[in-house]
């Protein structure tokens, strides 16, 4: 059996393009000018060769990688898929490529992230929040890699944030159940100490309901992950407390969807005898029996500035650093 090398090389495609290994990796890298003809022969004997760029090697060189590492909470979330998306809308012109972490929301977890990702001298980070430990944060400040935080703007960024107040979100929701009449709330949620975004959620929630003579009879909270069979179980829990609330705020949709089918099952009336509200605004709350109340966060836009920031940043040209959007509140059929 014939061994493998490791590839046609740039004097390969250059050898059978007829023309100088500079200009195929001009060719190859976007940069640079090169007649019609020329990209086609190159392009062409790439082809036949099975030839792939080594992007790394202008790293090695001293130079940046084309790469922007994106370092998430979890993968298994919807919600971090439509940032990706429009991450990668927003970069598509600019030859960056998104390379993925994922953090598990551990700050730790993060910062080793965060180290390998720049030893591999990727031309941006995403971080995903405004809350980082002190040796991310001394990282960051020491190398001169465009940062992009994302989801937040509740805080105080490293550099550029794309975001969206989760507190004022949450006090509008707050204001809107108030606003309806009810004055008994609850909460369900979980992963509160590690999921910073829903815990300044349920913080603002509660100061709001509290500040508009409401009154906040009681939660139900754990670590375990979000999901819908998790959010049924602790409706269960917070419904059989003494004092039941009138409206439950929970911390996402998949939590509220399973609240819902929580009260399906055993016979409560909503809105009639409780109230559901969320956030997030997720397309599966469309499959739903009811329409739930919830914010609508702008995420697919949230990724897309994020790509652009970065794409004009590695071209060195200005581009704006904060931008903070809003969440849209629907009005569903749960209040």
């Amino acid at each position: 059996m014939t061994k493998k090398t490791g590839g046609p090389s740039t004097y390969d495609v250059a050898k059978l393009a007829g023309v100088s290994q500079m200009t195929v990796s001009r060719v190859m890298s976007g940069k640079g000018y090169a007649s019609e003809n020329v990209v086609a022969r190159v392009q062409e004997a790439a082809g036949k060769l099975g030839y792939v760029p080594n992007r790394i090697a202008g790293a090695l060189a001293g130079k940046k990688a084309a790469l922007v590492g994106v370092i998430l909470p979890a993968v298994s979330n919807v919600v971090f898929a439509e940032v990706l998306q429009g991450l990668n809308e927003g970069l598509a012109e600019s030859g960056l490529k998104p390379v993925f972490g994922v953090s598990g929301y551990d700050q730790q977890e993060e910062e080793r992230l965060v180290r390998d990702m720049l030893s591999w001298q990727v031309s941006g980070l995403v971080l995903t929040g405004l809350e980082h430990t002190a040796a991310t944060r001394a990282m960051l400040a020491s190398h001169s890699t465009a940062v992009a935080e994302v989801i937040d703007v509740d805080g105080e960024p490293i550099a550029a944030c794309f975001g969206l107040s989760h507190a004022k979100a949450a006090t509008d929701m707050a204001q809107h159940l108030l606003t309806k009449g009810y004055r008994r709330f609850g909460y369900v949620g979980c992963n509160l100490e590690r999921d910073l975004r829903a815990g300044k959620r349920r913080k603002a929630f509660v100061e709001t309901v509290v500040a508009g003579g409401g009154e906040f009879v009681g939660e139900a909270c754990d670590d375990a992950p979000s999901s819908m069979l998790h959010g049924r179980v602790l409706t269960d829990r917070l419904m059989a407390a003494a004092e039941r609330p009138e409206a439950i705020y929970f911390s996402n949709d998949d939590m509220a969807a399973g609240g819902l089918m929580y009260c399906l099952a055993n016979g409560l009336r909503v809105p009639d005898d409780i109230a559901l509200a969320s956030f997030n605004g997720l397309e599966f709350l469309e499959a739903l029996p009811l329409q739930i109340t919830t914010s609508r966060s702008p995420r697919r836009k949230i990724g897309l500035l994020a790509g652009h920031y970065l794409a004009l940043r590695n071209d060195g040209k200005d581009a704006l650093d904060k931008v903070e959007l809003s969440a849209e509140l629907i009005s569903g059929q749960t209040s």
